[in-house]
């Protein structure tokens, strides 16, 4: 969340002549509109305040809760936290421009792209961004998950010191929807389910701890992406999917 926080709060106009209150406003945006979560709280919009390396005052939570008020409130109380009402959400909208975002992050997965090597996974990386661009968010999600997925099983399969550790662990395993008791190529990964893989892939101490973390959230993300439902998937969500798997997954476990 500290790189997409900086983009948004970098993509805003003569940001730092903005009044406290308005930066508020701002952040709220960024968390139900961009982040998509349900409501912002007092602690989350600090959190925006601290990782942009601003002052936040302490009079945050009696902004929100004053903003409630009126004949023609910003904000509407809901979930634990508060979120915009419609006529400021459009404001702010057209105040940030969304275009202006869109080419930023754009540049930013391009980035990405080029610091990967030549081969396979640069050029899937490539289609993936080609994705994002066309506006098509879920698409990347699924693309950008399958990736990192056929990324580690290469890179477990090309040292014997991963691959064995890798064969013991499901050996022993005793959940039943796994049947296959070792892999020997590409194609046997197919008989493990992600949640499944990622969980050997931790007990074979093939990934740390925080990435098997970064992994399990992730997963959660791809699962509501790649079925129809009413989640609305924003292209901040997308670029910070997209990083983390590139950065703590492609570019961390090199082959």
């Amino acid at each position: 969340m500290i790189d997409a926080t900086n983009r948004f709060y970098n993509s805003i106009e003569d940001a730092s002549n903005l009044s406290q209150s308005a930066l508020v406003e701002l952040f709220v945006y960024f968390l139900t509109v961009e982040l998509g979560e349900e409501s912002a709280t007092t602690k989350k919009i600090t959190e925006c305040f601290t990782v942009c390396d601003l002052v936040a005052s302490k009079s945050i939570g009696a902004r929100l809760s004053e903003g409630v008020k009126g004949k023609n409130p910003k904000y509407i109380k809901t979930n634990g936290g508060y979120k915009l009402q419609r006529h400021m959400r459009e404001d702010l909208s057209k105040k940030i421009g969304a275009e202006r975002i869109t080419i930023q992050t754009s540049a930013t997965l391009r980035g990405l792209e080029q610091k990967l090597p030549e081969g396979a996974d640069k050029e899937f990386l490539k289609e993936t961004i080609d994705c994002f661009e066309a506006g098509a968010n879920r698409a990347t999600i699924v693309m950008a998950w399958i990736l990192a997925m056929d990324h580690l099983f290469v890179y477990i399969l090309s040292n014997k010191l991963r691959l064995d550790p890798f064969n013991d662990v499901l050996a022993k395993n005793t959940d039943r929807s796994v049947k296959i008791k070792k892999v020997l190529v590409r194609d046997d990964f197919s008989e493990i389910k992600d949640s499944k893989f990622i969980d050997f892939c931790r007990q074979a101490k093939i990934i740390s701890p925080d990435v098997k973390k970064i992994l399990d959230q992730k997963l959660d993300t791809r699962n509501s992406s790649a079925h129809p439902s009413g989640v609305t998937i924003n292209k901040t969500k997308v670029i910070d999917f997209v990083e983390d798997l590139v950065e703590n997954v492609v570019l961390k476990y090199t082959v």
